[in-house]
């Protein structure tokens, strides 16, 4: 029996593509995240994140988490707030699911919502939401969690990539989004270090490909491409940069969906598109490993599984 919530966070499945697999190819694997208490990979940074300024002191008993959000991180961190006592402030956008913002709410956290440039996630948009945010970490008794800068975060995935590891035996590749760069830069670094070699491929948006072409732009995908590169990020991270248009994204989370019975984001979307075209060149004996990011009950309103969607 779990002490309480937070011991549920973790040893989530593997689960092998089907119906999608590439013939000929190499095997596709996903972690399946959505399996996390609130339905998102977000769930194993938050808890890191709060238990480590808990340790050294940074966050003391009724204190207020801060933090800026796309949806994902604020649910997590809304949802250990609320299972340590601690009142969460957050700060998110238009741009993201209203499943997202109520999910927040629900766990009791305080949300401002800044106003996007037609609900797309801009450069813009997310440097007011940090601007935002650091102005409610200057009140007394707040902790940012920062996510974009805080260590404890990338280790916080090491667990993710321990677990991987167990379970699919081998990996060869490894692909994953790129939004902070943490669970990218956790995960592989314990898939590195675990014996034999491991390719690791980042995964952007087309519209807004910072990291391969040093450009930004707006684009669709919620949880990734912030729109500049991120503070923590090192090119030693990834072997390679793949991007992946909004609507490829979206594609293929429909598909897998549809096909698989893999209910999931579209930031899952870009990780399976990009993990199908590198399995595509490589034989059945290798494994590519990717994420199962968040679930899609996230985005039922959204034009991604909404009316209309696909």
């Amino acid at each position: 029996m779990a002490r309480d919530v937070l011991g549920t966070i973790g040893n989530t499945p593997l689960v092998p593509l089907r119906r999608l697999a590439p013939p000929g190819g190499a095997r596709v694997v996903l972690k399946v995240e959505s399996t996390n208490p609130t339905g998102s990979m977000k769930d194993r940074m938050a808890q890191a994140a709060i238990e480590a300024a808990e340790r050294d002191g940074r966050l003391r008993p009724g204190g207020t988490v801060v933090e800026y959000t796309g949806g994902s991180t604020g649910v997590a961190l809304a949802l250990v707030c609320a299972a340590r006592g601690y009142r969460c402030r957050l700060v998110s956008s238009d741009a993201f699911s209203r499943e997202k913002l109520d999910h927040m709410a629900a766990f009791g956290a305080e949300v401002t919502v800044l106003p996007s440039d037609q609900g797309r996630m801009t450069e813009a948009l997310f440097k007011a939401m940090i601007a935002r945010a650091a102005e409610y970490a200057r009140e007394p008794g707040a902790f940012w969690t920062d996510q974009l800068r805080n260590r404890d975060i990338h280790r916080g995935y090491h667990a993710l990539g321990e677990e991987l590891r167990a379970q699919a035996g081998r990996v060869d590749v490894f692909v994953h989004s790129v939004g902070t760069a943490h669970s990218l830069a956790g995960v592989g670094e314990v898939l590195r270090r675990g014996g034999g070699p491991v390719r690791v491929v980042a995964v952007e948006p087309a519209e807004s490909p910072i990291l391969s072409q040093g450009r930004s732009g707006g684009h669709r995908i919620e949880g990734i491409g912030v729109g500049f590169v991120p503070p923590l990020w090192d090119a030693s991270l990834a072997d390679e940069v793949v991007a992946v248009s909004s609507d490829d994204a979206y594609a293929m989370a429909r598909r897998l969906a549809r096909e698989e019975g893999l209910f999931a984001g579209a930031s899952t979307g870009a990780n399976v598109h990009a993990a199908l075209a590198v399995a595509r060149t490589l034989p059945p004996e290798a494994t590519v490993a990717t994420l199962l990011v968040d679930t899609g009950l996230k985005y039922l309103t959204t034009e991604l599984y909404g009316r209309g969607a696909g």
